[in-house]
């Protein structure tokens, strides 16, 4: 099974900087985030001391007016939690620093993804955050948990009346061990609920009690993450955020899943998925396919059509990719799914590779689908949505010859897959799932990331 490194390192010499709209995606000198204008800073990953880390901790900190949210994470963290929770912040336009607890800066997720922290947390014990959350995960819950200059961060932030979060294992296993959830509800991940009295257990997908927030898991992360945006900025921009993400048919006309010329997706073997990046692609749609892909047992590889394994996603979050396209183009994959984003749909769709790849899976009566930009940018341009339906993300589905669905959430057209944004990426991952394993399966998956799917 193959595994990324996601790098959510602020890199200096980049500059590269994003409208908080999803597929608006560009470089330039610097962010405006109301009446402040900041530099772009992205640093790159440093094995330097301690006092270096907290130099470099500094250097980075923002005017004033922003606002500043730590995210932790340490080995075994939940990866689809973290990355959309600094995803979501991020276009809110939140300063997110992303800490690790390990000795290092490179952390293993808990489905093998390899992230890379902004900087230690030992770095970040003199700064001040309007928000700290924690994402779930085990043992990364633990690895929190462990971490005792976290532990002080933590509990400095409630005392002085700060807001604080946690999502899926992190309340009981970090926060109830550093005596913070005391007269307070909270909601878990049901696997964990029975080690909290039930009297201040709640079972809402995200609870608010005072200054802190909690969730349950994966399947609710984005609700928790618009929730903590509402907390920082104020109801009108999460409504904003959510818009961007298509978390709902805005229009309330679209389905959840509608599918066309149905067949089976017999696979013989365990699934080989290929997913494709490129300098640009949503890193959350990217992540949450595989996360659930893996989570059901399919050999997901990742493949940069970038002359190095290295892309910068479009929160500037860094992948290091499995293979090189022009590797992974040696093998056949059941499925071949290509995330969204802008840049990074267009950049899929000028790589010669993987429009060879397509095209034979196309003409092999082989599966492949593609989410937001995608559909449109590379699928529809290359000619492999001719007498299919499909939908897009909002701003490119009046590009589709065929409007018959474009505003479901989910289209499948034989062995075709489209989805509409990030807020459909669960939904789109699950399908798959559904034809691929069947239904059973699918549902197993989406109550294990604590996610209605029917």
């Amino acid at each position: 099974m193959g595994s990324i490194k996601l790098s959510v390192c602020f890199n200096l010499h980049r500059n590269i900087g994003f409208n908080p709209h999803f597929c608006q995606w560009r470089p330039h000198s610097s962010v405006r985030n109301g009446s402040c204008s900041v530099a772009s800073q992205y640093k790159r990953r440093s094995s330097t001391s301690s006092s270096s880390e907290e130099a470099k901790c500094k250097s980075s900190t923002p005017q004033p007016c922003l606002k500043k949210v730590l995210v932790p994470i340490g080995a075994g963290t939940e990866e689809m939690e973290a990355v959309i929770i600094i995803d979501v912040l991020r276009r809110a336009g939140a300063h997110v620093t992303v800490a690790s607890v390990e000795r290092d800066l490179q952390i293993k997720a808990s489905l093998q993804v390899n992230i890379i922290a902004d900087t230690l947390i030992s770095s970040c014990g003199q700064e001040t955050f309007d928000l700290v959350v924690l994402p779930g995960g085990m043992p990364g819950s633990a690895r929190l948990r462990d971490s005792e200059i976290l532990k002080t961060i933590t509990r400095k932030q409630a005392e002085a009346g700060r807001l604080y979060g946690a999502i899926s294992a992190a309340p009981v296993i970090a926060l109830d061990a550093w005596g913070l959830l005391t007269a307070v509800e909270v909601t878990v991940h049901p696997a964990f609920s029975w080690k909290l009295s039930s009297f201040w257990t709640v079972t809402s997908n995200v609870h608010r009690d005072k200054l802190l927030t909690t969730s349950r898991g994966p399947g609710t992360a984005m609700e928790f993450a618009l929730s903590l945006v509402e907390q920082l900025f104020g109801k009108e921009k999460s409504e904003e955020i959510e818009k961007t993400l298509v978390t709902k048919n805005n229009d309330g006309n679209g389905s959840k899943r509608e599918e066309y010329n149905a067949v089976d997706w017999e696979v013989k073997t365990i699934p080989r998925v290929l997913v494709p990046v490129a300098n640009g692609s949503e890193e959350m749609e990217a992540v949450i396919v595989i996360d659930i892909l893996r989570r059901a047992k399919a050999n997901v590889v990742v493949a940069s059509i970038e002359e190095t394994l290295e892309v910068v996603g479009s929160r500037n979050v860094k992948f290091v990719a499995d293979k090189l396209i022009e590797d992974a183009a040696s093998s056949e994959y059941d499925l071949i799914i290509l995330p969204g984003g802008m840049p990074g749909a267009k950049r899929l769709q000028k790589s010669v590779s993987l429009r060879k790849l397509l095209r034979e899976q196309a003409l092999s009566n082989r599966i492949y689908g593609a989410i937001c930009a995608s559909p449109v940018v590379v699928l529809e341009t290359h000619g492999l949505l001719k007498g299919k339906k499909a939908t897009a993300y909002p701003s490119f589905s009046g590009k589709l010859l065929d409007q018959g669905a474009v505003n479901a959430q989910v289209v499948i057209d034989g062995k075709l897959i489209t989805s509409r944004g990030p807020g459909t990426a669960i939904e789109f991952s699950l399908a798959m799932v559904d034809k691929l394993y069947g239904k059973e399966r699918a549902k197993n998956v989406s109550k294990g990331i604590v996610y209605d799917y029917s």
